[in-house]
């Protein structure tokens, strides 16, 4: 086995101690998630936050304002939800970081002392989640697997049953309120991209209806009606070539779609009452929020803070609970209450994250059209800069105007941070996201020089000192680069990317095989040409700049077999290259390694463009 030479972590990024203190501060300021209330008790809520020093669950008692750690796992827990009569925490228990496990249950108040969370659905198999829906008295959870996905249900304390299996990927979409009905996401037609709908009687499984607007076009079901009887569903659709709303209605079987006249992308939850809708409004890059009568179709924006909506819901009240931020200011939690006032709603103890710097928004025309990107300047920099070009993740996903402690960290460091969402990115209509079908990689990159040369051209990038980087797909997309564009990058750091694509389907878990197989077009079986071209191995003999690489062990998404193939041929082709691997999964939930992954990331970036 070849010893890989392992990147060194600094003791520190900034010679003096308020520049340092700075930049890590905004990773270990108190941070939680907006709290989800109990549908029947909605002073009890659950949320995550940092302040233990992992990301870890939280259950609020409104009435009494206490606040309860739930869990205190080493690698940190992810997902939560609370029954509806806010009596019990559900949590998903998986093993270091890997995301496979199971939902546990404990009550709201703690289990007594010793005792650990029992299975919430007993009899249920070890899986990837595929979705939760918690009634009263009827319980929804997916599971996948390597032999596909089932969707199990159990009513009341009857054991759990399996009413829905495929080898291909499906979920759970919405539980109705009266739990009769369940709606489920499937892709059966073999594309999991766009996938249809499926309502099923919860008592026996048997089909209701279907909804599927056919090749190239997905739907998503959001939420069912939250009254009760009221068999409405509404679903995000993109028969125009973007996302927009209709709602299906199951007892007339008519899917009517609602024209809100707002330009970008659209997506929804019903008001307490069933009567409007909480409308996120996606449009270059910032999300808002805005409520939309049903009856009378009046649309109006709500008049929430500055910047950026990453996540909202109203309250029995009227209430309407979010988080909100910008690139130069953190998230934090608020609420708009019906008269119009608006006030900060949860402030975690301890010291706020020091602000960063706003974004200003570029347009670059390229081959598929208009590019967006983001960027962000140091203060103090003047001409051509060294830039570090940050790819997002996804690839169904965009960078917004919204605050990132590691942009902000970059900045500090003194490079021009570039986001760019290029070809495949969410909130730019569907064809802009489905223009990487068949092509993926190249066509992302693409878009990437286009962004680059314009940079360059302008006087903001310094050609010689730029860096590509980014984690998940960003970092799949840095590592393809430094193989297909040598000539364009001065280093390449990638987060626990896709390296060897071969070797990377036969280990992931099966969701992400099906989601290749739908972006490819067919397995590396039908197309091998595709996955050859887009794997990052391909292309090493081509590798010129140093490349750092950051990997979780326990990684079902990226695993480690394929970066160890990645690795051991740099080796073999004497390239330079650094390692960072780490005990955990697609990510670290524990803020001091997430330190070490920012201060790895930025010395290796300084060496290769500073000496």
């Amino acid at each position: 086995m070849v010893a890989h030479p392992v990147a060194p972590v600094p003791d520190r990024l900034f010679p003096d101690d308020e520049r340092e203190a700075r930049w890590r501060a905004r990773f270990t300021a108190p941070r939680v998630s907006r709290p989800r209330w109990a549908r029947d008790a909605p002073d009890r809520c659950v949320y995550t936050s940092n302040v233990s020093g992992t990301i870890e669950v939280y259950v609020w008692d409104r009435a009494t304002d206490t606040h309860r750690q739930v869990t205190d796992r080493r690698a940190g827990t992810y997902a939560a939800a609370l029954t509806p009569d806010g009596e019990h925490v559900w949590w998903f228990a998986d093993t270091d970081g890997d995301e496979f496990g199971h939902w546990v249950s404990e009550p709201f108040g703690g289990l007594p002392a010793g005792e650990s969370a029992p299975a919430a659905l007993p009899g249920v198999e070890d899986g990837y989640g595929a979705g939760l829906g918690i009634g009263r008295q009827v319980a929804v959870a997916g599971t996948s697997t390597d032999d596909g996905t089932r969707i199990w249900v159990r009513r009341g304390d009857g054991a759990a049953e399996v009413v829905y299996e495929n080898k291909e990927d499906a979920g759970v979409g919405a539980l109705s309120e009266d739990e009769t009905l369940l709606v489920i996401s499937h892709s059966e037609h073999g594309d999991s991209r766009h996938p249809a709908l499926r309502a099923i009687r919860v008592d026996d499984g048997a089909t209701v209806a279907e909804l599927s607007d056919g090749p190239g076009k997905g739907l998503d079901a959001t939420a069912f009606s939250p009254v009760a009887g009221d068999q409405r569903v509404l679903v995000v659709h993109e028969r125009r070539g973007r996302e927009e709303l209709l709602i299906w209605d199951l007892d007339s079987g008519t899917a009517t779609e609602l024209a809100i006249d707002l330009p970008g992308e659209l997506s929804a939850d019903f008001t307490p009452d069933a009567s409007a809708l909480l409308v996120w409004h996606t449009h270059a890059a910032r999300t808002r929020l805005h409520r939309y009568v049903l009856d009378t179709a009046e649309l109006s924006e709500l008049p929430t803070a500055p910047g950026t909506v990453s996540s909202a819901d109203t309250r029995p009240d009227g209430t309407v609970e979010y988080v909100c931020s910008s690139a130069a200011e953190p998230a934090t939690i608020r609420a708009l209450h019906p008269d119009g006032t608006d006030r900060v709603l949860l402030d975690p103890p301890g010291e706020r994250a020091p602000s960063s710097v706003p974004v200003s928004d570029l347009w670059v025309d390229g081959e598929g059209g208009a590019i967006h990107a983001l960027i962000a300047r140091p203060e103090s920099t003047f001409g051509p800069a060294p830039t570090v070009v940050s790819l997002h993740g996804g690839p169904h996903a965009a960078d917004e105007d919204r605050f990132t402690a590691v942009r902000a960290a970059w900045v500090d460091a003194g490079f021009v941070h570039v986001e760019i969402n290029y070809r495949g990115s969410t909130g730019y209509g569907s064809v802009w996201r489905d223009a990487i079908e068949g092509r993926p990689g190249t066509t992302e990159l693409a878009d990437v020089a286009v962004v680059v040369d314009r940079l360059v051209a302008d006087g903001v990038a310094d050609p010689a000192r730029c860096v590509v980087e980014g984690w998940s797909w960003g970092g799949y997309l840095a590592l393809l680069a430094a193989g297909t564009q040598p000539e364009r990058w001065a280093a390449s750091i990638a987060g626990v990317p896709v390296a060897d694509y071969l070797a990377a389907y036969e280990d992931e878990m099966e969701q992400l095989r099906a989601f290749d197989r739908a972006l490819f077009g067919g397995s590396p079986e039908e197309v091998p040409e595709r996955y050859r071209t887009a794997s990052p191995l391909t292309h090493v003999d081509a590798v010129r700049a140093p490349v750092l690489v950051l990997a979780g062990e326990n990684d079902p998404r990226c695993p480690i077999r394929q970066i160890d193939n990645y690795l051991d041929a740099l080796a073999e082709r004497g390239k330079v290259y650094e390692v960072s691997r780490f005990d955990a999964g697609h990510g670290s939930l524990v803020i001091e390694e997430t330190l070490r992954h920012v201060a790895t990331e930025i010395s290796f970036a300084r060496r290769a463009v500073m000496g």
